[in-house]
């Protein structure tokens, strides 16, 4: 249905359960290189618990390489810095989802290059600087979901 991109993610934690919401919602997960873990840790496996052998997961040994092969891909990209809310993206089938990593989020150099299809999750309180990078992923993924079947 979808594709979710981790852009050099740096919990295993929050891949683990992004891992086990893609598998949930039939989406493909893209992980691009480097990471900030070893695919072996154990709590990537604890947190997406036993079904990792079942996830369809494509892996990148860099941005350049990702960018490469999906150059034709539609994508959305997500970033505090986004100008339109995620309320407005227009859905597809097998749209990619684009999430940075969770210290910094995405790239200035992606943020400029894809401003067109830039977009946040609003945020009501002026204490909080973003949300949780699994969080974020399960938010998009399934308002995703709801406009498809629509």
């Amino acid at each position: 249905m979808l594709n979710i991109v981790l852009i050099e993610p740096e919990i295993p934690n929050n891949t683990g359960n992004i891992g086990r919401l893609a598998l949930a919602s039939g989406s493909t997960l893209h992980l691009v290189k480097p990471f900030g873990f070893e695919l072996s840790d154990k709590r990537l496996k604890r947190a997406g618990l036993d079904y990792w052998k079942h996830l369809n997961v494509v892996m990148y040994d860099s941005v350049d390489d990702f960018f490469e092969i999906n150059k034709d891909a539609n994508f959305a990209f997500f970033s505090s810095h986004g100008t339109k809310s995620h309320w407005d993206i227009p859905f597809k089938y097998n749209q990619f989802l684009v999430f940075g990593k969770e210290s910094v989020g995405l790239g200035n150099i992606i943020i400029e290059k894809h401003k067109e299809s830039l977009y946040k999750i609003p945020l009501y309180s002026e204490h909080i600087r973003s949300l949780n990078l699994a969080n974020s992923v399960g938010i998009i993924v399934y308002e995703g979901l709801r406009k498809l079947q629509q």
